[in-house]
């Protein structure tokens, strides 16, 4: 988990913050999210931005476990 505590999420951009291209701030590319999204869902997971109070956003991201070795379930 990651939080800020700049100004937030602004409900009518949030659904957008992770299309490529797509900022918020004055400089940056926008590319980050869309790619960080990317790569986390090309490996099963899911990331995913929540309001953070009183201000700024939460990131989140989950991760499928790795395949159980040598029987084991820590992965050992």
């Amino acid at each position: 988990m990651a939080e800020n505590r700049g100004t937030g999420l602004d409900p009518v951009n949030a659904d957008r913050i992770f299309n490529g291209f797509f900022i918020t701030r004055l400089r940056g590319t926008g590319m980050e999210l869309a790619i960080s999204r990317s790569m986390i869902e090309a490996h099963g997971g899911a990331l995913w931005a929540s309001p953070n109070q009183p201000y700024g956003s939460i990131f989140q991201f989950t991760m499928p476990r790795a395949a159980a070795r040598n029987g084991s379930d820590d992965g050992a």
